[in-house]
């Protein structure tokens, strides 16, 4: 089977304190949109990446993707985005090769998930299991509030994954769910969810983490500069 990366970078960045679109904030020595394009062409089976880009940002994303894919071998296509982040999910798969099968989505904002989860995902999807995604569990105690701040109830956290991504599917799968579901969700899997199917959760990475905020920069810094 063959897999095809859709990489959204489309993040606004304000949360960030940055003047740029987030994925190209420079993190660790490279904006993060080069560190998520250097995972997914690392990981095995990839055969195709596209990365769906700001309209505004679409000369730089190609400055950045176009040494990791000489050096890698793996094309790499930039594509404009959509008003929606469903929107820009299918403007990403409508550009994969057909026979990319397999498709990864990936946010730019987890530029430091390793390309062993890429390849952890991928493996877990079969026809069986047409959606995975990655998770790590929960360790705070969450709670359930209705509208006015006032407690519903107290999950049992044992039970609760903090979602991450990339996140796998057979192709037709995904496409069906947004055909069925659009962009009404923060995450594909979701939509698959909406269509009542199954979503197999693996175990996630906690380099994989959002950058959203200054502070997560600093963290995702220090972890992934202490790694080995």
């Amino acid at each position: 089977m063959s897999v095809g990366v859709v990489i959204v970078a489309a993040g606004s960045g304000t949360r960030l304190g940055a003047a740029q679109p987030k994925a190209f904030v420079p993190v660790a020595g490279a904006p993060l949109l080069t560190h998520a394009v250097r995972a997914a062409t690392a990981a095995a089976g990839v055969s195709a990446v596209v990365v769906v880009a700001p309209t505004t940002h679409l000369d730089d994303a190609a400055a950045l993707v176009e040494p990791v894919s000489r050096s890698s071998g793996i094309p790499v296509q930039v594509v404009p985005g959509g008003a929606e982040r469903g929107d820009s999910v299918l403007a990403g798969l409508r550009w994969l090769p057909q026979e990319c099968d397999i498709v990864l989505v990936h946010d730019a904002a987890r530029a430091f998930a390793p390309p062993e989860l890429f390849e952890r995902v991928a493996a877990a999807v079969t026809e069986q299991t047409p959606a995975i995604v990655p998770g790590l569990p929960v360790v705070d105690t969450i709670k359930v509030v209705d509208d006015d701040g006032f407690v519903r109830d107290t999950p049992d956290r044992a039970s609760l994954r903090a979602v991450q991504t990339p996140q796998g599917f057979r192709r037709d799968v995904l496409l069906a769910a947004h055909a069925t579901h659009g962009s009404s969700a923060t995450d594909d899997a979701t939509l698959v969810e909406r269509l009542g199917l199954r979503v197999l959760v693996v175990d996630g990475h906690p380099a994989a983490d959002k950058i959203t905020t200054p502070a997560d920069v600093v963290r995702l810094e220090r972890l992934v500069l202490s790694e080995p």
